[in-house]
């Protein structure tokens, strides 16, 4: 039987592109803001995984089950909704980073936030660094 590949896969995308195309002039504004944030913390460039999820970095995982793939290390994703930041490998606890945070909830791998004007800039630089530093401890991350 053929392994299921995943389903969000590297792009040639244009990040650039994708992100001018924002609607909502807020979101756009904050992508912006968010991609040089990441560049800067990660000194990585972003690639595009599928048709929303802006990346820095990337990892390729096995499980015990046998499931193998490649995902992006951290990054975001300028959605209608609200702005997902993945940042939270779901290993570590950071929680004291969260409490000084601001305004988001939280998933079981993302953040997520409604416009970084809710949020401690600082604070999420140190999130984005320690996700990748909690990252590296269990897989080899990639620079893009």
């Amino acid at each position: 039987m053929a392994k299921a590949e995943n389903k969000t896969q590297v792009t040639e995308v244009s990040v650039d592109d994708f992100i001018a195309a924002v609607d909502h002039p807020v979101r756009r504004a904050d992508a912006i803001a968010l991609n040089e944030m990441f560049m800067r913390v990660t000194g990585w460039q972003p690639r595009m995984w599928g048709p929303t999820m802006i990346g820095y970095g990337q990892y390729h995982y096995i499980y015990d089950s046998g499931r193998e793939g490649d995902c992006l290390a951290t990054g975001f994703s300028p959605r209608k909704a609200n702005l997902s930041v993945y940042i939270l490998p779901g290993y570590g606890d950071f929680g004291d980073h969260l409490a000084r945070l601001g305004k988001h909830k939280i998933g079981k791998s993302c953040l997520y936030i409604n416009k970084l004007a809710d949020v401690d800039m600082g604070v999420l630089e140190e999130l984005v660094r320690a996700g990748l530093d909690d990252l590296a401890t269990r897989w080899p991350v990639i620079p893009t």
